[in-house]
């Protein structure tokens, strides 16, 4: 597992870990000393540290400005020294996979998506191969791929309404995610956090597509164990769910009105 060191990819990853060592299957988590305590503190569900087949392996990068988050800026531009910061991980990542390599029969790589440039020497190592991670939902991937081009097959109501992708973020962090495109030629797969009982129509899209170069698209999720219990004489739901069960319920007759169904919209995240 090679994540993104940003809490929402880095908790992602670590809970598919958990789903492929509960096969019996070993799994390296890679990443600096710092954030991979990070995701292991923050984790929920679940004892990281209670799983013996995940292996944390914990490599230095360069120093960087560690810049103040700025609500009134391009997301994530206080993020894009860590995230050029985190391309030297490629020599000690690359160690590894060989080490792996000569002791087993075959080694496949899950990374996020903007870590293709880290596991590039990949397709140099016998025995192994490579799967792209993404760790948003299957409409935005869609949604990125076509915005450029001003077209969208599906739904392009949407386009209409949706903020201009290039303004969600900076110059530097759009440049940062064009070097990890040009590597992603290699893959084998792309896996998808996500269900087909929810976006099926735009996975399918992305299959059509051939994004990244192939057609094999995953949706594996989501997954995002939630701790039920509180103590071990009682079980209450978590604090979320709680919340939502405070809410009011919808009444199906507000999604239509005259026989014409309202405008519903959702996020996934």
């Amino acid at each position: 597992m090679v994540p993104l060191p940003a809490q929402g990819h880095l908790n992602q990853l670590l809970h598919l870990a958990r789903l492929i060592s509960s096969y019996g299957i070993p799994v390296h988590f890679v990443g600096t000393t710092t954030h991979n305590r990070q995701a292991k503190l923050r984790i929920h569900g679940w004892d990281p540290l209670a799983t013996t087949n995940i292996h944390f392996h914990e490599f230095p990068t360069p120093s960087f400005p560690s810049l103040p988050p700025d609500p009134n800026a391009s997301f994530p531009s206080h993020m894009v020294p860590l995230l050029k910061a985190s391309m030297n991980l490629r020599e000690p990542v690359g160690t590894l996979l060989r080490t792996l390599s000569a002791a087993t029969k075959r080694v496949i790589v899950i990374h996020d998506s903007l870590m293709a440039s880290v596991v590039q020497d990949v397709p140099s190592i016998p025995s192994a191969e490579s799967y792209c991670f993404r760790s948003i939902s299957a409409f935005a991937t869609s949604l990125f791929r076509f915005a450029r081009r001003k077209t969208f097959p599906i739904d392009a109501e949407i386009l209409k309404e949706a903020p201009s992708i290039e303004s969600c973020s900076t110059s530097e962090f759009w440049e940062f995610r064009r070097t990890q495109l040009e590597h992603r030629i290699f893959n084998s797969g792309n896996l998808c956090n996500t269900s087909r009982v929810i976006e099926d129509r735009y996975i399918d899209m992305l299959a059509q597509e051939q994004v990244d170069g192939t057609s094999k698209h995953w949706a594996i999720g989501p997954f995002n164990p939630v701790d039920l219990l509180k103590n071990k004489n009682s079980i209450r739901r978590h604090s979320c769910l709680e919340w939502l069960d405070k809410q009011n319920k919808r009444n199906e007759e507000e999604d239509f009105t005259s026989g014409e169904r309202k405008q519903n919209r959702s996020i996934l995240l």
